[in-house]
């Protein structure tokens, strides 16, 4: 047995070409849908893991996807708002503690994530350098977006006008970097938090402009009368919260009805969770309440009916590759007929014959499968490396 090894592993050495495209191919073959399938389990793995940690989410009734993705992962479009007065709501019924979430501007393709500090305790977050933000105009940076572009405490960073043709209600803002958060993995990684404050400034609902009493603003006045001043549009609103100008920074209406897009709610047990998700079930009640686990199940559930279609034609490509494969050995046994003939003159037996090229077959298959295992445990192994690059790409 050990000559026909041998005789084997030298055709095979021999035709080196041929034998790492055979062992290629049948590599793929098994590791492409399994590797696929690896990745599709590590996926959901991270994608549920941040959803299993949020509670129960609060919003206006819409998309509850869209709610989601925005309130979770800080992506897809505006869902729609609510008043912020929604977050007493919760704190008041003494079912769940409540943290605001108002995402919807961006510092370039940044999010701006105003909550409250509750917010870092809740997704066990680390500050790296620095400190939480305490003050209007104050923010706190994900590692990512401090490495990327280059950022540190003390450096200022500004939001982006919606549309440049509209800067009349949302216009930039210039705040200042307090804090830059420890790796965590997560999308908290690529984000910018301010409190919820600063995002209705940025939106416009409170801004801080000069003195008007001062008679350095004189020109900027339209009209006196009394205590009662009206300035006309020439007054210079401050685009940058500092020490000087704080105070002049004010709200205009009730800060209750301003807004925001969604409430983590975060229920002590899962009886006092039900009580609450009965609170939202009223038909005339204008907000919802979602968990976030059943909406990404259904979401993967989705994923996975496409990927057992995906995984179905690689199968069928994977037979047609091995069919392939099994009539490039039977074309190489019959242009081997010579060497054949030669081994049977010299006295080998069909058994032997036989069994050369079987074991030139199987060191092929074996090599092609050891492969593909090792692919597949690498895989495995840097996956979550490989989706978190993916999701932070």
């Amino acid at each position: 047995m050990r000559h026909v090894l041998y005789l084997a592993w030298r055709y095979l050495r021999y035709h080196r070409f041929k034998t790492v495209t055979l062992v290629l191919s049948i590599a793929m073959i098994v590791y492409i849908p399994v590797g696929l399938r690896v990745l599709v389990l590590q996926s959901r793995e991270q994608l549920t893991s941040r959803a299993q940690a949020t509670p129960l989410l609060i919003g206006a009734k819409g998309s509850p996807l869209e709610l989601t993705l925005n309130s979770l992962y800080f992506s897809s479009d505006l869902p729609a708002t609510m008043n912020y007065a929604e977050v007493a709501r919760v704190q008041k019924s003494g079912l769940a503690a409540s943290i605001p979430l108002y995402v919807r501007f961006r510092a370039q393709q940044t999010p701006i994530v105003g909550t409250s500090l509750d917010y870092f305790a809740f997704r066990s977050l680390r500050i790296a350098g620095g400190r939480v933000m305490g003050r209007l105009g104050e923010c706190v940076i994900g590692a990512e977006v401090a490495k990327r572009r280059e950022l540190r405490v003390g450096d200022t960073i500004t939001s982006s006008p919606e549309s440049l043709l509209d800067l009349a209600g949302v216009y930039p803002l210039k705040m200042h970097i307090v804090g830059v958060l420890a790796p965590a993995g997560t999308p908290d990684d690529l984000a910018v938090f301010v409190d919820v404050k600063t995002t209705w400034i940025i939106q416009g609902l409170a801004h801080g402009h000069q003195d008007l009493s001062q008679p350095e603003a004189e020109t900027a006045v339209l009209k006196r009368d009394g205590n009662r001043i009206v300035a006309n549009a020439s007054v210079r609103q401050f685009n940058e919260i500092t020490e000087d100008n704080r105070d002049a920074f004010h709200f205009h209406g009730d800060t209750s009805d301003f807004p925001i897009t969604a409430v983590i709610a975060i229920p002590p047990n899962e009886k006092s969770s039900a009580r609450l998700r009965g609170r939202y079930f009223a038909e005339n009640q204008t907000h919802q309440i979602l968990q976030p686990t059943k909406i990404l199940d259904q979401l993967l559930a989705t994923v996975f009916t496409v990927q057992g279609f995906v995984i179905a034609a690689l199968v069928l490509v994977g037979v047609a590759t091995l069919a392939v494969a099994t009539l490039v050995f039977l074309l190489s046994i019959q242009l081997r007929r010579r060497e054949v003939d030669t081994m049977n003159k010299i006295g080998g037996t069909r058994w032997r014959i036989g069994s050369v090229l079987a074991a030139e077959i199987l060191f092929v298959v074996l090599a092609g499968l050891l492969l593909a295992g090792g692919l597949t445990a690498m895989t495995r192994q840097f996956a979550d490396s490989l989706i978190r690059v993916f999701l932070m790409a």
